[in-house]
């Protein structure tokens, strides 16, 4: 049976998880606050910015954002429901351990790539298949054994590893 402090931890738990998921996708200009991408115009024309990522990561970004919280509202639906058995209650809280775990580790490696070969890049993990996205226009197989090298040291199990380019 979940107690009070179980409901309280997965209502905290839940909200905390949905700020951060709102706060990785807020634009990078609102978080900067600084007016380093604005010229001087004196002809009251509006100011350029420049993008530095590509749309296509963006789309996966936010794709992959938004399957995620659908999955987290239907575990929460279950997890909240009375005719949910502890069964049922425990695999969807396992499953919402499972996916923040996996989410932890795809930022990890974003920032593991972008550390290493300074290239923008989109992981997703699924089970043992991990799918990295890399925003390049030409395609480099060395490189793509790198990565692909880089990625798997960070696991002692071996993973199915692909790595996509495009600009």
């Amino acid at each position: 049976m979940i107690n009070k402090k179980s409901i309280w931890f997965l209502t905290l738990f839940s909200l905390i998880l949905v700020l951060s998921v709102y706060y990785i996708t807020m634009p990078s200009e609102l978080l900067l606050n600084t007016n380093a991408n604005y010229t001087d115009n004196e002809n009251n024309e509006t100011p350029t910015t420049t993008v530095t990522e590509s749309t296509v990561l963006v789309a996966l970004r936010v794709e992959a954002e938004e399957e995620l919280l659908k999955e987290m509202e239907n575990l929460q639906l279950i997890l909240n429901s009375d005719e949910s058995t502890i069964e049922e209650k425990n695999a969807a809280f396992d499953k919402m351990k499972e996916l923040n775990i996996n989410k932890g580790e795809e930022e990890k490696l974003e920032s593991k790539i972008k550390e290493v070969y300074q290239l923008d890049s989109f992981v997703k993990i699924r089970n043992d298949q991990i799918e990295i996205v890399i925003n390049k226009a030409e395609n480099d197989s060395d490189l793509a054994n790198k990565i692909m090298r880089t990625v798997q040291e960070q696991y002692e199990s071996p993973k199915y590893i692909t790595v996509k380019f495009t600009s």
